[in-house]
């Protein structure tokens, strides 16, 4: 997505563009997240910024592109226990509260905004401004959009190995050279091999999590959802408020070892996207552990107060993300008129149209 966004810019900025990709279509962390345009969570300031402006151009690209899915179907952190409700009072003081669209609501409020939270719960912290896409079908939708600019060229299932001199283009894996006057080099999870020539000393790590997706649900899941654990990994939530919360319930051993929070989204064929874990420490395993879906499934059938349909995906994913977390993406001039743009972590899907505008600013675009 965000080497989509970059390609995207420069398409509506008037240049002709040749997007080259390892794969013949999208398998990492492009379309293993929840689609999530996520804004109440996000630390103030620069972060915060680029989530909002993501927000506005996700909105835009949405009315000229309907095939990605864009709605703006808000959320609800659901609040259970005093100490919850604590830390979802404590967000409504951040002096940026009304930017958010935050606004703390009893059950009933909540329901009148989400009527599937049947489910005990204290309150719930309403975000008016987040949104949601759908990952698996918004990246085609938008080729051919600008497909039919006449300006722009999708080379799948190549890896670009080596830069032309001066800046002038790339050759890729078949041997072929594309010419141009600016490289962008947005390669996700992929640290290796030609980026590891350019950027020996990258600062950027590399975070595996584990998602399901269900059978669709016989109703409405009007809005996003999370439960109070993601208090805990969103950084606006920090102060005395979460450290009381963590003082007085530590999470359990499952969410504790795999560092859990619920999120969980309608898609549009009504199945439910639910997550997720974090595991920092490399190599990775090549499986996935069961212990994770059985307490996603507690969490959101509780809230629910239903059970959930069948469970018909389990996937684990990669994304990369700078190690200065406060940093939303890492961009480095690494040659001649090539750039490199990677790191934004969980906040990829939320902020690739503000970082590729941004990318394109930079470069004089």
């Amino acid at each position: 997505m965000l080497g989509t966004m970059h390609a995207w810019q420069a398409i509506e900025r008037g240049h002709e563009v040749v997007q080259i990709e390892r794969e013949r279509e999208a398998r990492g962390a492009s379309v293993r997240n929840f689609g999530l345009v996520w804004i109440g969570g996000r630390a103030g300031g620069d972060e915060l910024d680029t989530a909002l402006r993501a927000r506005e151009l996700w909105e835009r690209i949405g009315a000229d592109v309907p095939g990605i899915g864009f709605r703006p179907n808000g959320s609800l952190t659901v609040c259970r226990g005093a100490e919850e409700v604590a830390v979802a009072e404590a967000a409504l003081a951040l002096p940026d509260a009304a930017e958010r669209g935050l606004k703390l609501l009893t059950p009933e409020e909540a329901r009148g905004h989400n009527p599937a939270l049947r489910g005990a719960f204290d309150a719930a912290l309403w975000c008016e401004r987040d949104g949601a896409v759908e990952s698996r079908v918004a990246l085609p939708a938008l080729r051919e959009r600008m497909a039919g600019s006449g300006r722009y060229t999708w080379l799948p299932g190549r890896e670009v190995r080596d830069l032309l001199p001066a800046g002038t283009g790339v050759r890729d894996d078949h041997g072929q050279t594309h010419e141009g006057d600016l490289v962008v080099l947005c390669t996700g999870a992929w640290l290796s091999g030609l980026v590891r020539e350019l950027a020996p000393a990258l600062p950027v790590r590399r975070v595996r999590l584990q998602m399901m997706q269900t059978d669709p649900l016989d109703e409405a899941l009007t809005t996003s959802v999370a439960d109070g654990d993601s208090f805990r990994y969103y950084p606006a939530y920090a102060g005395t408020a979460l450290e009381a919360l963590r003082a007085a319930h530590p999470q359990a051993p499952v969410p504790t070892e795999h560092r859990m929070q619920l999120l969980m989204v309608q898609r549009l064929d009504g199945g439910l996207t639910i997550g997720d874990t974090h595991e920092y420490d490399e190599p990775f395993t090549f499986d996935v552990d069961s212990a994770p879906y059985t307490h996603l499934v507690e969490v959101a059938e509780a809230l629910l107060g239903r059970p959930l349909p069948a469970v018909r995906r389990r996937w684990a994913g990669v994304y990369a993300q700078t190690v200065d977390t406060t940093r939303v993406v890492h961009r480095e001039q690494v040659a001649p008129g090539t750039w490199l743009v990677t790191g934004p972590g969980g906040r990829g899907m939320t902020c690739s149209p503000a970082i590729a505008e941004r990318t394109a600013d930079t470069v004089g675009l």
